[in-house]
């Protein structure tokens, strides 16, 4: 075992005993020793829960002797650093998620990995550390929320509060209903309740076989949860002893499972960086195009919030993300999973219980994929749309530019009512270097739909969105305009172009007038020049690379800058 290095031979005494200070019995040291990566804390909902199914996934590996070890990872809300600066650090932590694991167990040498996680940046960073590490891992995420109330109404975290605080600000709700939603629309622990960036890299893991079937859509507070936990405890044990690794299972081949998954599902864009990231730890190469060619080949089959009107409870009851494959079937490749079974094995015994939770391709919500990569002058290494999130009317768009430096700015023109139909929403210099972290747009993209702006209004950015994004709003642009991406030299009124359809993001100028642009363009400087940040900013590659850091992207970048 990988653990042997620090148990056996004379000169490991010392090792020995320390680990013998810990309560292990001589016994233990024949056993497999098992990381137990909790995200627990009590700041994020997704995650307060996790003390519970501790208990369950340490159950399960002793009683398939094993010896658990816990040991703490970092977690952020990304709704509560929402709106503010601190939306500056949950992309960045995703990197230093996945240093913490790599680096637990490496000065451990522990033989195999559980990861408990929910949410949006940490989910993929454990993920991340456990492909670098490449030991024996399952992954088990804490399930979804359940959806609140108000009588006999569903409630939705972000339908619920950041659009309906922009509904309070045109008059339409009072702050009596204000508050009640307030109250009423997280109800407990889980991740929030629709297709945003948890809740759909939950559902990519489970379909490319690193966490057990049924566990993305398991809720988090479920007898089946605890049941999948205790399983997961039991089955890396069985792991270790066969010695299945995480490159076994993720492969380019459970990769593509996993957009057209996403595709179907009408996911978050996040899944985009992360997937990226993940397959770069593995190895595989994966671009932006493998995105877009899976999307127009797989419809659009579930209509789920923020795109839709059902929630994670309806998917999971349903038939979880094992019923969406039995849709796939022909489709998916048949990869390994964790559980010892193949795809086509855990699809093919799957029950669709809903039909219109869980639409038959001819009955699709949309005949292509969730998402769309969209390429032209103003994003020459690519964009991202949510498109099963966008109306027929705005598909195809041409809009005044309105250009924001800053995610504050453009909020304070929205609310303001300084927006108005027929108008492109320019935010820049919010990309991975630039932010820095990239920052989410749920503010002023549920701001633009409670002021009832949806049909008439884009929003383009450097910068990204959450998994709650409705509407024509087009993030990841690349090259970012920190690093002198033509978005840099966008100016007020200028024509943008948006055709979804067609894979087009263009502004109406001349390559000579950008070029001329840019002749007196210098970026802005740095909103973050020390600590971690400033470090990540330094290192970050663009999004459409995943966002992932790399020491030499130092130079690289400063040679790019210097060469406009």
């Amino acid at each position: 075992m990988r653990s042997d290095t620090i148990k056996k031979g004379l000169e490991r005494v010392p090792h020995r005993a320390l680990l013998h200070g810990t309560g292990l019995s001589r016994k233990d040291f024949e056993r497999p020793f098992i990381g137990v990566a909790t995200a627990f804390t009590d700041l994020i909902p997704g995650h307060s829960g996790m003390r519970d199914l501790e208990r369950y996934i340490e159950r399960g590996i002793c009683y398939a002797g094993g010896v658990p070890f816990f040991f703490g990872i970092p977690g952020i809300c990304d709704g509560i650093a929402m709106g503010h600066l601190g939306m500056c650090d949950p992309l960045a932590s995703r990197e230093l998620v996945a240093d913490s694991v790599e680096t637990v167990c490496n000065a451990h040498q522990l033989d195999g990995l559980i990861c408990l996680t929910n949410c949006d940046k940490i989910t993929p960073g454990m993920v991340m550390g456990a492909v670098r590490l490449n030991i024996p891992t399952v992954i088990v995420t804490a399930g979804p929320m359940l959806s609140g109330r108000l009588g006999r109404r569903k409630l939705a975290f972000v339908h619920d509060t950041f659009e309906a605080l922009a509904r309070a600000k045109k008059g339409e709700i009072t702050s009596s209903e204000l508050e009640c939603l307030e109250m009423e629309a997280c109800p407990g622990a889980g991740s929030c309740q629709g297709l945003y960036t948890a809740n759909t890299m939950a559902c990519l893991l489970e379909t490319m076989g690193i966490s057990m079937p049924g566990c993305a859509t398991a809720l988090a507070v479920s007898a089946k949860k605890r049941r999948i936990a205790q399983g997961s405890g039991e089955r890396v044990v069985d792991l270790v002893r066969k010695n299945i690794l995480p490159r076994d299972i993720i492969t380019r081949e459970s990769l593509e499972n996993a957009i057209m998954v996403d595709m179907s599902l009408g996911g978050s864009t996040n899944t985009v960086l992360h997937l990226m990231a993940i397959a770069q730890e593995a190895g595989i190469k994966l671009d932006l195009r493998s995105f877009d060619r899976i999307s127009r080949n797989t419809s659009h089959i579930t209509n789920i919030e923020p795109a839709g009107t059902h929630y994670m409870e309806d998917l999971e009851f349903s038939g979880g993300i094992p019923a969406v494959m039995r849709r796939l079937l022909d489709k998916l490749h048949n990869t390994l999973t964790v559980s010892g079974e193949k795809v086509h094995s855990i699809a093919s015994r799957a029950a669709i219980l809903d039909e219109e939770v869980i639409r038959p391709f001819d009955k699709a919500y949309h005949k292509e994929g969730g998402i769309a990569v969209l390429y032209g002058n103003l994003a020459p290494d690519g964009a991202v749309v949510k498109q099963a999130a966008v109306g027929p009317k705005m598909m195809r768009f041409e809009g005044r530019a309105r250009v924001f430096e800053r995610e504050e700015e453009a909020m304070k023109a929205i609310l303001g009512g300084k927006i108005k139909g027929g108008e492109v929403i320019v935010i820049r210099y919010e990309g991975p270097a630039g932010g820095p972290g990239m920052r989410e747009m749920l503010a002023p993209t549920a701001a633009i739909v409670g002021m009832g702006l949806a049909d008439s209004v884009a929003l383009i950015t450097d910068g990204r969105f959450s998994g709650g994004t409705k509407g024509p709003c087009i993030g990841h642009v690349s090259p970012e305009a920190s690093s002198g991406g033509p978005i840099a030299v966008i100016r007020e009124n200028d024509i943008i172009r948006i055709d979804i359809p067609a894979r087009k993001l263009e502004v109406k100028l001349t390559k000579a007038e950008i070029a001329r642009r840019f002749r007196g363009w210098k970026p802005v400087p740095p909103k973050i020049t020390k600590g971690y940040l400033a470090r990540y900013s330094a290192m970050v590659l663009s999004a459409d690379r995943g966002a992932v850091l790399s020491a030499g992207n130092v130079c690289d970048k400063m040679k790019r800058v210097h060469s406009r």
